[in-house]
């Protein structure tokens, strides 16, 4: 029997992921060069893979996933399609994508705390979820 609390990370896990792949989807096509655009396909997948394992475990305890807040993916669209220039800049893209990690590696951190009873699997994989949005944060750099 799993705890409430391991559904309720699971559930914010997939909602972040969510909202990682959903990010990078927008800004792809807006990507000048192909190293950066190589760095987020590669987050992309690894977001998908983890999305995969937490929709898998959710199912198992017959709960539904979660969708990232309107106000969150309104805010998203609203960067990625207003404030980032139509001929596509590099640095802006990078600066979208490297606050959306670091509000991703806040939550985590919040939610991780908050649900201090989900089991190691759940936390694993909220860690394993920090991790790579620490890394990518940090590849994104020389972009800035």
């Amino acid at each position: 029997m799993t705890s409430n609390d391991t559904v309720e990370l699971l559930k914010e896990c997939n909602s972040g992921i969510k909202m990682g792949v959903n990010t990078i989807d927008e800004v792809c096509d807006k990507v000048c060069d192909s190293d950066l655009k190589r760095m987020l396909d590669s987050s992309k997948e690894e977001h998908q893979r983890l999305g995969s394992r937490t929709h898998e475990l959710l199912s198992q305890y017959h709960a539904e996933t979660s969708e990232p807040g309107f106000a969150a993916k309104a805010m998203s669209w609203i960067k990625t399609n207003v404030m980032i220039p139509s001929d596509g800049s590099d640095s802006a893209v990078a600066d979208l994508v490297t606050d959306g990690c670091n509000m991703g590696v806040k939550n985590l951190n919040k939610y991780l705390n908050r649900y201090e009873s989900a089991d190691s699997t759940a936390k694993n994989i909220a860690g394993e979820l920090i991790s790579l949005e620490e890394k990518l944060a940090c590849d994104l750099r020389r972009y800035l």
